[in-house]
């Protein structure tokens, strides 16, 4: 079973340096570098689990994560959507990281670029919800994600039962995805396109809706609603 993150001795490094703050906890100006280090590992990690799943007789799970083709948006485009009008903490990126490996370690599935966007929407949203002061509901990180509210439901009750409810991450396992995601996201890979990540101002509240294909393993049926890109 293929999971999002590799084996092996990490580098040292700090993880702070990684998620775009300073040892103080305060924001470093420009773009935060768990952005760009999280659509490199994704990135690779679907490359080498669908090249594995084609040349192979193996099959993947299907899970109601999986659409029948994938997104307009790239992983990097979405992640900098998510990123910009969800205000979530820099560390809900690692520690969502961190959830996906669990879900597929336990439902012995891959990720692909059929299941990738939403397992992303889901696992940051959960993130966002144990761990900051604050956040948006379902319906909002739906418009954000591309989905219908109800769908948006159905997969947090997916992830969390999967998970058996447990969203707890010690330090130590923070800090060794952290150091994970700088040697995996930096070692021959580029993204397609540089994440401009920033932190949204009190004007930036307008939310331009994408266009989502939301298919899921029940119905297979194609969203009705066609939603313009960033």
């Amino acid at each position: 079973m293929a999971t999002s993150m590799g084996k092996g001795k990490a580098v040292e490094s700090d993880p702070y340096i990684a998620l775009g703050l300073d040892e103080s906890g305060n924001w470093v100006p420009g773009a935060p570098r768990v952005l760009s280090l999280l659509s490199s590992v994704l990135e690779r990690s679907i490359q080498r689990n669908e090249k594995l799943l084609q040349g192979s007789k193996r099959k993947d799970v299907v899970t109601i994560f999986h659409g029948s083709k994938p997104p307009a948006l790239s992983i990097g485009q979405y992640i900098e959507r998510i990123f910009k009008y969800c205000k979530c903490s820099n560390s809900c990126f690692v520690v969502a990281i961190i959830y996906i490996d669990r879900f597929l370690q336990r439902m012995d599935a891959y990720l692909t670029s059929l299941n990738v966007h939403r397992l992303l929407i889901t696992s940051v949203m959960v993130a966002a919800k144990f761990m900051d002061d604050q956040c948006y509901n379902n319906a909002y990180y739906a418009k954000v994600g591309g989905v219908s509210t109800e769908e948006m439901n159905g997969l947090e009750m997916k992830f969390l039962f999967s998970l058996d409810f447990r969203l707890h991450v010690t330090t130590e396992v923070f800090n060794k995805y952290c150091l994970k995601m700088e040697r995996e996201g930096d070692v021959g890979y580029q993204t397609d396109q540089k994440i401009h990540g920033y932190r949204p101002n009190k004007d930036d509240r307008k939310l331009p809706v994408m266009e989502a294909e939301t298919t899921t393993q029940q119905n297979n049926k194609h969203c009705n609603k066609m939603m313009k890109n960033l």
